[in-house]
């Protein structure tokens, strides 16, 4: 596990190091702390390594078994306090490891679209929930059939053969944002390809406008009224989830690797955007480095 650390440290200090300083520049007049946003970061990656996906129990754990290593270490208050103004860190250091990723592979035609909720409430405190309410609000989660409050993580990801698929671009709305209304709103440019996604992005001026860029929508039909689909019908429903499946892959497997949808500890929003891009960064780590 020193190992482990070791390299850890490391990879993320090169990243910090190399990666444009205006992510990571202090302005503070404490701009240069005994214990480092390297080094709080690293605490973090390390807690997530080890199976610890709350701050709290994070913190504990290094103070228990790793204080020698940490002599610096603030008190618990002070250390989610400097976490959660890591945010734009987190977002840079994410984004620089799945460049790296992108730079070594072939690129893929086929995009699969799709959301992920974050969970501040849920079933009946889904209603009164009142935290972050500046980014997060009460939506619903067909998938799952639960009501909730939070934010949905919206990606679109390139199709790998028999791997992952790797996301091209992330973004976070209110849960009450329609999946469709979120990719309009962020319109992301999408030359030349195809694009897989579930009903909720079937849409004919969305497909018109993704036809105006030469790519191809293809979403499963919806069930008519009173009616059954065609054999034909049900057939290419088949295919379109079977293709777009791998996105729920990526989804599970974010989850399980950093438990990013329970966000019921949260507390505020600031709190909740590093919860957030903090894991995610994290999870772009494991996918570079095999973890």
């Amino acid at each position: 596990m020193e190992n482990q650390l070791i390299h850890l440290y490391l990879r993320v200090c090169h990243t910090y190091d190399t990666c444009s300083t205006s992510c990571f520049q202090r302005l503070s007049n404490n701009a240069t702390p005994a214990c480092t946003d390297q080094e709080l970061i690293t605490i973090f990656f390390f807690g997530h390594d080890n199976g610890l996906f709350q701050k709290k129990a994070i913190y504990q754990f290094t103070v228990n078994y790793w204080k020698q290593w940490f002599p610096h270490l603030p008190s618990y208050q002070t250390f989610c306090y400097r976490l959660n103004r890591l945010e734009q860190t987190f977002q840079a250091l994410g984004g620089e490891w799945l460049r790296g990723v992108k730079a070594e592979m072939t690129p893929e035609l086929d995009r699969l679209v799709d959301s992920f909720p974050v969970m501040l409430a849920k079933h009946g405190h889904a209603y009164t929930a009142k935290v972050a309410r500046e980014i997060a609000n009460k939506g619903y989660c067909a998938a799952k059939k639960t009501h909730f409050h939070g934010v949905r993580l919206h990606t679109i990801a390139q199709r790998r053969s028999g791997q992952l698929p790797l996301p091209d671009q992330l973004w976070l709305r209110a849960a009450s944002v329609h999946d469709l209304s979120s990719v309009r709103e962020q319109a992301i440019p999408l030359p030349t390809s195809t694009l897989f996604g579930d009903k909720a992005f079937r849409d004919q001026q969305f497909a018109q406008l993704l036809q105006a860029q030469t790519t191809r929508l293809y979403t499963p039909h919806k069930k008519p009224k009173g009616a059954e689909l065609s054999a034909t019908e049900k057939s290419f429903n088949r295919m379109v989830n079977r293709l777009r499946q791998p996105i729920e892959s990526l989804f599970n497997w974010l989850n399980e690797k950093t438990q990013i949808q329970n966000a019921s500890k949260v507390r505020s929003t600031e709190s909740l955007l590093v919860h957030c891009w903090a894991k995610l960064a994290f999870a772009m780590y494991s996918l570079v480095f095999n973890y």
